[in-house]
């Protein structure tokens, strides 16, 4: 394993996700945990769903967004940050900059989902259409971060994000 993957596994863990709920409830609500007795009966098991559908952005991926945001804010929020997303990172991001009060700065692929693209804007950020895919999008995002001096976010690549969406787990 090398030295960064060690160092950023270290960051992550049970202790470290509770303290992220912390911070994730003075925003959100727990989500349902609800059974499916057709799903019970179709799998022969007891089936329960967690309704992360029920969130804000719509997605599991907010919580990450508001711990990580948190920290952030409480460093360096004058600086802003950028990310690349396809939808709900990024509307994780903007809805997290926005409540933390920083500018936030979303780079999307040519074409993408225009709901997404709404839902962030909506939320607060600058959202700028770049390349024809992801890839392209993220390379244009590293980019603009060293040009503008922003906080680059990678979306799998931050303990605090990791440890924000761990929080669905403890509900369970």
């Amino acid at each position: 394993m090398n030295n960064d993957l060690a160092s950023m596994l270290e960051q992550i863990s049970i202790s470290a996700i509770r303290e992220a709920a912390d911070v994730v409830y003075r925003h959100l609500a727990p989500t349902p945990l609800l059974n499916w007795p057709l799903l019970d009966e179709l799998t022969g098991r007891r089936i329960f769903l967690k309704h992360e559908n029920h969130l804000p952005t719509g997605a599991f991926k907010v919580r990450g967004g508001l711990n990580f945001m948190a920290r952030y804010a409480a460093q360096s929020p004058s600086q802003g940050v950028i990310t690349a997303t396809r939808g709900n990172h990024g509307q994780s991001v903007a809805l997290a900059a926005k409540l933390y009060g920083v500018r936030s700065t979303i780079v999307v692929p040519e074409g993408n989902n225009p709901e997404k693209n709404a839902a962030m804007r909506g939320f607060g950020a600058q959202v700028i259409e770049q390349g024809r895919d992801f890839e392209a999008a993220r390379i244009e995002a590293v980019r603009l971060a060293s040009f503008h001096d922003l906080y680059y976010i990678h979306s799998a690549d931050e303990p605090s994000l990791i440890n924000g969406v761990g929080t669905y787990a403890t509900e369970i």
